[in-house]
């Protein structure tokens, strides 16, 4: 697929995304996921720096706008009513993001004292730690591609609630987890588990909202995240990193790669490399297990899609001085990958089956993040990738 006709699948599956879920034309019942709509703002700002159109710039800004109008907000089915940060309608709409954000799952969170079904619970509404800061993620890239210092503001201060509230802590306040999942209005933890990743995803992310943050114009001097990256980065050391799961190495060269942008600081080559050395044994084992194999029935789209995303972040690594892990060998065998997974799961869009419509907002939007990954890789200015 030549970078054009990328562009162009990218622009379609991204529009179609935009009409069904209620973004353009705008609905009050808009469908909104916060993992999906976080990939769908880079894309729609990918769009806007390759097209030079607009109305994507404006589609991104309209879906924050929407997240927070519905995610920021406690559910049409709850008890409570208003933003769940508790903050009145004013000071809710000035500071959308103090509360965090709601997944946006079919069913209403566990009540207090309901005891706990792990499968129900997968489809729970609740806030998941990993999902905020991919939005944080996301409101970055918004802040530095339209200039508006506003969605940096907004990153920041879910930041802040996703440390204070997600974090578990001894009686001393030292931070020794984060919860994988916290009911809605973030009184309470959901599970008890700690993600895999969580804690190298809150690391790299805040020091991605603090950069950010520093090279934005009329910035808050007031605003720190030293405090939470001294916690977090303590939960990161000597970890092992490994997994299997083609979403989970995707994640790690994701975070591998942001952590190669931003400015350095002590123990990031060691981190750096930790990382890489856990999704090199995962992509072997990933391709041990012969899952691309199988028949499209037996796996899922939106978790290889997400190993093919952070794939093609590998050849931009080294040119960041911080390992020569990777030879060009092996940056031209994981970008062949990357486009077995994107050109495999083209086809199933292009003829969708049960199972693709079953998820098809996140499988549609993280296709075209394979396609036109740019933006969703950056921290800065857009790296430039070959992508075709």
């Amino acid at each position: 697929m030549t970078p054009d006709s990328a562009t162009t699948r990218a622009a379609q599956l991204m529009s179609e995304f935009a009409r069904r879920t209620g973004l353009s034309p705008a609905s009050r019942n808009g469908q909104r996921y916060l993992w999906t709509d976080a990939f769908a703002v880079c894309n729609f700002l990918e769009l806007f720096a390759r097209i030079g159109d607009e109305l994507y710039l404006r589609w991104a800004t309209d879906l924050i706008d929407q997240v927070h109008h519905v995610l920021g907000r406690y559910r049409a089915d709850d008890w409570r009513h208003g933003w769940i940060s508790g903050l009145d309608q004013e000071s809710g709409e000035t500071h959308p993001t103090t509360g965090g954000l709601r997944i946006g799952k079919p069913l209403k969170e566990r009540q207090a004292g309901e005891p706990i079904d792990e499968q129900l619970e997968w489809d729970r509404d609740g806030q998941y730690f990993h999902y905020l800061t991919k939005w944080m993620h996301a409101l970055c890239r918004a802040a530095v591609i339209s200039g508006h210092p506003t969605h940096a503001d907004q990153a920041f201060e879910l930041a802040e609630a996703a440390f204070q509230r997600f974090t578990h802590r001894s009686a001393s306040g030292h931070v020794f987890g984060i919860h994988w999942k916290m009911s809605t209005d973030l009184s309470r933890p959901l599970t008890l588990a700690m993600g895999l990743h969580d804690a190298l995803d809150g690391f790299v992310t805040f020091r991605e909202v603090q950069h950010v943050i520093s090279i934005m114009p009329d910035k808050i001097s007031a605003i720190d995240l030293t405090a939470p990256i001294t916690s977090v980065s303590s939960l990161c050391r000597s970890k092992n990193w490994g997994t299997s799961d083609p979403l989970g190495i995707g994640g790690l060269l994701f975070d591998a790669c942001r952590l190669s942008q931003l400015p350095q600081h002590p123990g990031d080559h060691r981190l750096f490399e930790e990382i890489t050395n856990a999704c090199e044994d995962g992509v072997r084992a990933f391709l041990a297990s012969r899952s691309l194999t199988r028949p499209a029935s037996q796996r899922l789209a939106f978790r290889e899609l997400g190993l093919a995303i952070g794939l093609e972040a590998v050849p931009t690594m080294p040119a960041m001085k911080i390992s020569q892990r990777f030879p060009k060998g092996r940056h031209l065998g994981y970008q062949s990958l990357a486009e077995e997974i994107i050109r495999a799961w083209l086809l199933c869009a292009q003829a969708p089956d049960e199972l693709w419509h079953a998820h098809q907002d996140i499988n549609d939007v993280m296709l075209a993040t394979a396609l036109i990954p740019n933006t969703f890789l950056s921290v800065d200015e857009r790296i430039l990738l070959n992508t075709s």
